[in-house]
């Protein structure tokens, strides 16, 4: 199997290429709502991005923020794209103009209180338009940088914009993590990214620079290959993802070493990681504040282990797209399965599901993650399936292309 190119990393690449005045190519790329939502979003701020020779190669071809001339104001719908959100957030306040940014419905109810306090301590005016620190948001006066002390424990995604924006910014940036960074493979993710445009960063801190031209190739996204991992763990069947191997920069190919401890063989290459499930399943006590977006694949597979699985340390996917704890028990619950909301995780005691309807909450990890227990398990229907064009519009095709093997 080899899976779409990685939504984070396809998102960051986007938008360095944006701020780089000159042309870059970005190959392996995901075409998805995601994505679509930032090319739409760095379109609005001046870049220009063509599809050149397929559907997953980008040319951008980026302006400098800083010397935007335009004075009127821009309108961005970063749609349902959290990383475009906040992401841009940190570059619109180095624009010279206003500029307003929304999402839908669901974006609206996400957290972006601690990203709108740090980006007024260095000097940007932020208006929130109906008043509750969330979208829709009028940006205005340019954030000059320095030094800033920021919470880790909502999202990562905060600290990854501010360090985009960072070398945009006359006196540079500092950032200080008040307390646990949580999902922090996320922000070595965007440095990486970053550096790959020709951007150092040292302890959370960037001087200005200049983004550089570059040819820059996204990874298939770990994510996505959970998915299939989990289905070789599921089934006692064995499958192998190319292109994510031991040198892969993104932290959610730590997933399979949860299930190496669940049993399964896991094996690597510099190229391709391939895993195989065991004749049972063992149960599991683990934290996954790093692996988050992980958390409901697990869940999925947990149902089949010979003992109770414990996650802990996500209390803060509840501000996701929907909050996934409380709707991944409540939609194991109406499968007849024994699952404990405990706050900061979940535990997931081992069962047969009853063929069920699974509503998704238009989350597209719960339909992906739900979706495997039918790979055991009759009678699983997914409902509002196209929630997966969000980061992976071909999954069901891919998942079916399993069955034919």
């Amino acid at each position: 199997m080899r899976v779409p190119g990685s939504k984070s990393i396809t998102n960051r690449a986007l938008l360095c290429a944006a701020l780089t005045p000159g042309v870059s190519d970005i190959t392996g790329a995901l075409t998805a709502d995601d994505t679509l939502a930032m090319v739409g979003a760095i379109e609005q701020l001046g870049a220009s991005v063509q599809t050149h020779d397929s559907t997953d190669v980008f040319r951008v071809t980026g302006i400098d923020v800083t010397a935007d001339e335009r004075r009127d104001s821009l309108h961005i719908d970063a749609r349902q794209s959290g990383t475009t959100a906040r992401f841009l957030l940190p570059v619109l306040a180095q624009r010279p103009g206003a500029s307003l940014l929304d999402g839908s419905p669901q974006l609206r109810q996400r957290p972006f209180t601690p990203l709108i306090e740090a980006l007024r301590t260095l000097g940007a005016v932020i208006e929130a338009v109906n008043g509750d620190e969330g979208l829709p948001l009028v940006v205005t006066s340019p954030a000059r940088g320095g030094c800033l002390s920021i919470t880790g424990k909502i999202s990562s995604q905060f600290i990854s914009g501010l360090l985009i924006a960072g070398p945009l910014m006359p006196e540079g940036l500092h950032i200080t993590v008040t307390d646990d960074l949580i999902s922090k493979p996320y922000v070595t993710l965007t440095e990486k990214v970053m550096a790959g445009f020709g951007v150092t960063t040292t302890d959370l801190a960037v001087t200005r620079q200049d983004y550089r031209p570059a040819s820059f190739a996204v990874e298939p996204d770990a994510t996505a290959a959970s998915y299939f991992f989990a289905a070789a763990a599921i089934t006692g069947g064995r499958i192998t993802v190319e292109g994510l191997g031991q040198h892969s920069i993104q932290g959610d190919l730590g997933f399979v070493d949860i299930l190496e401890a669940m049993g399964a063989k896991v094996s690597r290459t510099a190229t391709d990681t391939t895993v195989e499930g065991p004749a049972q399943l063992r149960g599991v006590d683990v934290d996954m504040r790093h692996i988050s977006d992980t958390a409901q694949t697990l869940a999925a597979v947990a149902v089949y282990a010979d003992s109770p699985t414990r996650v802990r340390g996500i209390g803060f996917i509840r501000g996701k797209e929907t909050d996934r704890i409380h709707a991944m028990v409540t939609e194991l619950r109406r499968a007849g399965i024994d699952v404990t909301d405990d706050g900061d995780g979940f535990t997931v005691h081992p069962g047969s599901p009853q063929p069920t309807d699974f509503d998704t909450y238009d989350d597209h990890r719960m339909a992906m993650s739900l979706a495997l227990l039918s790979l055991r398990s009759p009678g699983i229907a997914i409902r509002n399936p196209e929630c997966v064009q969000k980061t992976y519009p071909r999954f069901f095709e891919d998942l079916a292309s399993l069955r034919d093997r």
